[in-house]
């Protein structure tokens, strides 16, 4: 039931009587195991219920058994497990984050929001109060939990992001960035798990030109990179510019102080 503020005042009353009526006749006393120290706070405990209440005419032995045992449920079949709970939309593909690892749901709940609880040793994804997905957590980072049923073959057809589509809009920002893009589903087990790492890149193309964004993929490339944030760090540090197409061949410079190589003969 609810917590209530009167019942941390009871709880103090309890240890109070306790301290009292067992502690206190227990303070002078030696034990030399705990086994004779549990005997003894346990007769005393026993005299402590079966003792008459003036403000009740009753023991707490006697309530117990009037009032409290009759309404005792027996206890759950598994141990409790503690658990904590997020609210997550699916993305792309079709996937939620929990602790930097990526668990898969059913593909028809793109962009949905998902309640998923979280315990020890599993991860269960909730949608309108049904469970859709259940997972052994993986404790790893950036690592992917995908089970078979939830990417039907049908899937390229129904879903809005297809690899064949992600590469096409990569094309028209650069060559690098198509390649890194195919870099990336092609390093995961499922095209469709790299979906969030090539739409962040495709992102950056607001922030950043796309020439500037073509040299960070093609560093990135050249240092085996396969994440959004690798590719953010090289355009944030400046890392890209090393790796700037050159301009068109120009003219050479003119200057009257330029002699040429005929001024040497």
């Amino acid at each position: 039931r609810p917590y209530k503020p009167r019942d941390k005042a009871k709880v103090e009353v309890a240890v109070q009587v306790a301290q009292r009526w067992i502690l206190a006749r227990l303070r002078n006393l030696r034990f030399f195991s705990l086994a004779d120290l549990n005997a003894a706070i346990r007769r005393l405990l026993n005299e402590l219920n079966v003792r008459v209440m003036r403000g009740y005419g009753a023991s707490r032995a006697d309530l117990f058994a009037t009032i409290d045992r009759p309404n005792l449920q027996p206890l759950p079949p598994e141990p409790y497990t503690f658990a904590r709970w997020k609210r997550a939309r699916v993305a792309p593909d079709y996937h939620v984050e929990v602790d930097s690892s990526w668990y898969s749901v059913p593909f028809g709940l793109i962009r949905q929001e998902v309640d998923v609880r979280v315990c020890r040793a599993v991860v269960e994804i909730f949608h309108k109060g049904q469970r859709v997905a259940s997972h052994p957590r993986c404790l790893g980072r950036r690592s992917h939990v995908t089970v078979p049923e939830h990417m039907p073959s049908s899937h390229r057809r129904h879903a809005e992001w297809t690899p064949a589509r992600v590469l096409a809009q990569a094309e028209k920002l650069g060559p690098s960035v198509a390649a890194f893009c195919e870099a990336v589903m092609a390093d995961r087990p499922h095209p469709e798990q790299g979906f969030r790492s090539c739409l962040g890149v495709l992102a950056l193309a607001r922030s950043y030109e796309p020439t500037r964004l073509d040299a960070a993929c093609r560093r990135g490339l050249s240092i085996r990179a396969r994440s959004v944030a690798s590719i953010r760090s090289i355009l944030k540090n400046g890392l890209d510019t090393a790796f700037l197409e050159e301009d068109p061949e120009q003219l050479p410079l003119q200057h009257s102080n330029i002699r040429g190589q005929g001024y040497y003969h």
